[in-house]
């Protein structure tokens, strides 16, 4: 039998009624199903009795597939741990965009094609990024979607320079500057006025958030490209690194961002024969 973790988001699927219609169309189709929270939940939290939660890392290894329940959020927090096992995703929306998520909640019928083989499964670039501080390391992590430099919360620009292997490609005063994969230009780069980009296009976006400066514009590089960020001397202290909507890290004037493609990828799962633009159109409501 073909294993199958399910991982639903508690403060999204109330009482946990799309997880267990899910759980009975999967085990009527002879898979193994395995329930994990995607997340560590807050305390006094109180989970439904009647259900067996395993824990993720026990039931990664040699898992079929993982459907996530959620938006796009839950899909990214999953994205790592699944992704570091190989383990494709497929998504479930019970969000708000869920543009990541191939199935709505209505959809859960279409849960049989797991059992008889009939998808596919697609490829995403994620990102690596280290913070290196003199000769030290001191934040490591990948993602699928975005790295984002900010100034914070405080009122204030920060000014950063932003290099492409080794060279000067942009200077950004203003509130930061988000690093995006195709996967991710969908997300906090759109909103900052980056492009739309094909999510099986190879290339890492580099999109200013509210720069000061009208010479700032979205820079689209290959893939193949390093790319490297530091708050320029007349900055202020401090700002932030924050990967795929995570903790922030705080960086320093001393510190160093470095970006580049990961050797991991993302593998997401296709049932449906659509066109990337057709889900733009729906999801974004154009036409």
């Amino acid at each position: 039998m073909k294993k199958v973790i399910l991982t639903p988001n508690p403060y999204r699927d109330k009482n946990f009624k799309t997880v267990r219609e899910a759980m009975d169309i999967l085990k009527n189709a002879g898979m193994d199903v395995r329930l994990c929270l995607p997340f560590e939940i807050d305390k006094g939290y109180d989970l439904p009795k009647d259900l067996r939660f395993s824990r993720l890392e026990k039931e990664l290894p040699g898992a079929f597939c993982v459907v996530c329940f959620g938006g796009d959020g839950t899909i990214l927090h999953m994205a790592k741990a699944a992704t570091r096992y190989g383990v494709p995703i497929l998504g479930v929306n019970i969000g708000t965009m869920g543009f990541m998520a191939e199935l709505e909640s209505s959809e859960l019928h279409q849960l049989t094609r797991l059992g008889q083989g009939e998808f596919e499964v697609e490829s995403r670039m994620m990102l690596d990024v280290t913070v290196q501080r003199n000769q030290d390391v001191i934040f490591q992590d990948f993602c699928l979607n975005d790295v984002v430099v900010t100034k914070g919360s405080v009122a204030r620009i920060i000014n950063l320079s932003i290099r492409c292997d080794g060279v000067q490609a942009m200077g950004c005063s203003g509130d930061g500057v988000v690093v995006a994969t195709p996967t991710g230009s969908t997300a906090y780069s759109l909103s900052a006025g980056g492009p739309i980009v094909e999510p099986d296009a190879h290339s890492i976006l580099v999109t200013p958030i509210c720069a000061h400066n009208v010479a700032s514009r979205c820079i689209v590089a290959s893939d193949k490209r390093t790319i490297a960020i530091e708050l320029v001397k007349n900055a202020r202290r401090n700002a932030f690194v924050s990967v795929d909507g995570g903790k922030a890290q705080r960086i320093s004037m001393s510190d160093l961002v470095t970006i580049r493609k990961s050797p991991y990828e993302t593998k997401l799962i296709r049932l449906k024969d659509r066109s990337f633009f057709e889900v733009v159109n729906m999801k974004f409501r154009i036409g």
